[in-house]
């Protein structure tokens, strides 16, 4: 009896233990199937462009522009007046190529050799060509490149800048004032996210550099025969084949900034930024914002305009052309009778308190104003 009873109790159980496994097997490929979306749909996330929406760009100025047509895709603070780094090298090659000629030999200065760093290290006396300097001054970014060729057009840097003013003012750019051939920081030197893009967009016209900035390395050489090797510094060249190329720059003051061109098709996009807070940030910006541009262009995307007030009141404030500012002259307060009274009655001290009052006053004010530093 007891073993019959046994084996009942196992035909009973079994069908019991089956259904466990049925379910732990169910609850097993349920587990694997939710872990597999996941990583499917984390994929296709990563896969996706990248998007852009006004208040995610935190450079400081930004647009997207329509090379043929000049029409704006995308704006962020785009009149916004801010320091253009390196970039200004755009501006120092056409007003060059404007004057001479790429195959005209110049000789190296003691003062382009001994300028600030980045440089390509070219030595005093040594010749090279326009073209070489060209090449150093936009691949590199070699502001003894840029220096060499302004003393080369005008003799001197001053002389220089004054033709790159004049060339602002006929291209139309409003808001944009340069100091020097480098981009170097200096007080009055200011441009915009809007100019820039038109800058670019003129210097396109320019074949050979159009050329230069689209090219990712390569070895210059001076006429006595040493080689330089220079390496672009658009890291987008590398990254995106679309990209025709452009101009880098960055400063403590101007933070990064970059001015480049992409083309799709017919369609060509500018994209300006500046003040972005690194450099990867300049990169995923640019990026995105070219994408933004081409969405825009096929209708898949509306333009946006976008300004932030608090960068507005830190800007770069924009300086005049003279030299000479005017003084703004305080008007005098009218005085009070009570003020009059007051000053009657002081003035009507007189012997030693008069004096004592006096050389205290006199003291006191010393130390407000802080006085005279040797």
């Amino acid at each position: 009896m007891k073993n019959r009873n046994q084996k009942s109790e196992v035909r009973s159980q079994k069908p019991k233990v089956a259904k466990r496994i049925r379910e732990n097997s169910n609850r097993k490929w349920m587990i694997a199937c939710f872990w597999t979306g996941l990583s499917v749909l984390y994929s296709l996330f990563c896969l996706l462009p990248p998007v852009v929406h006004a208040d995610e760009i935190r450079s400081r100025g930004a647009i997207v522009m329509e090379a043929s047509t000049g029409r704006i895709l995308y704006g962020k603070n785009p009149n916004l007046h801010l320091p253009p780094a390196s970039t200004t090298k755009l501006m120092t090659a056409m007003v060059a190529l404007d004057r001479i000629n790429p195959g005209d030999t110049v000789i190296i200065s003691e003062g382009a050799a001994k300028i600030s760093r980045i440089k390509a290290n070219f030595r005093a006396g040594e010749t090279v060509t326009v073209e070489t300097l060209l090449n150093a001054a936009l691949i590199k970014s070699a502001n003894d490149a840029a220096f060499a060729l302004a003393e080369a057009v005008a003799g001197t840097e001053e002389k220089f800048v004054e033709l790159m003013n004049q060339k602002v003012i006929a291209l139309g750019m409003e808001d944009t004032r340069f100091i020097n051939a480098t981009g170097l920081p200096g007080y009055g030197q200011h441009t915009t996210a809007y100019d820039l893009a038109r800058m670019l967009r003129h210097a396109l016209k320019y074949p050979l550099i159009k050329e230069i900035i689209n090219t990712k390395a390569s070895r210059i050489s001076t006429e006595e025969g040493r080689a330089i090797f220079i390496r672009n510094s658009n890291r987008l060249l590398w990254e995106d084949e679309s990209v025709l190329g452009g101009k880098t720059g960055y400063t403590r003051e101007a933070k990064h900034c970059l001015v480049c061109a992409s083309g799709q098709g017919n369609e060509t996009v500018i994209a300006a930024i500046l003040g972005a807070p690194s450099r990867e940030t300049l990169w995923r910006e640019s990026e995105a914002l070219l994408e933004r541009g081409y969405k825009i262009l096929q209708g898949r995307e509306e333009p946006v305009m976008h300004f932030t007030r608090a960068d507005y009141k830190t800007s770069v404030q924009p300086a005049s052309y003279s030299e000479k500012i005017p003084e703004v002259k305080e008007v005098p307060k009218k005085k009070t009778p009570k003020k009059m009274a007051k000053k009657k009655k002081k003035s009507a001290k007189s012997g030693r308190y008069a004096k004592k009052y006096k050389s205290n006053h006199a003291h006191e004010n010393g130390k407000r104003s802080g006085g005279d530093k040797g």
